[in-house]
């Protein structure tokens, strides 16, 4: 996960994938340790590896469903400085605005309110991207 290749770090968490969506809860409290480690590429993984529609991958249907089961990973990187993981975590979101918009507009909001941060703003407008489209 830590790998200075991209496409590495793509194989990683492709690869860790199938085995995290087997036990969800188990996953995430795995996971939650990670999204506050000091490297981004670490934070990173931790959210991108269970996206409910991850790129060139199954979806997880149950975070479709369900997308709140994740916010333990979401949460403490709603400031997050690192583009690269406001990506991720902005496109955590916008997966799951796909079938949940409300819940991804009311995070969203929660979110703005508790933070103003130029990195949260960002993550919010690129999380909200798809709902946008459809107003």
């Amino acid at each position: 996960a830590k790998d200075a290749h991209f496409g590495v770090r793509e194989w990683v968490w492709m690869a860790a994938r199938g085995k995290l969506e087997l036990d969800l809860a188990y996953s995430i409290e795995l996971l939650s340790p990670w999204v506050v480690d000091p490297h981004p590429f670490i934070r990173r993984f931790a959210v991108e590896c269970l996206r409910p529609r991850g790129v060139s991958c199954r979806h997880i249907a149950a975070l479709k469903e369900q997308p709140a089961i994740a916010l333990p990973l979401l949460e403490p990187l709603k400031n997050e400085p690192e583009i690269y993981v406001q990506d991720s975590v902005a496109n955590w979101l916008n997966d799951a605005s796909k079938s949940q918009p409300q819940w991804v507009s009311d995070v969203c909001e929660k979110w703005l309110m508790e933070s103003n941060s130029k990195s949260t703003q960002r993550i919010v407008k690129r999380a909200l991207r798809s709902i946008r489209k459809t107003k």
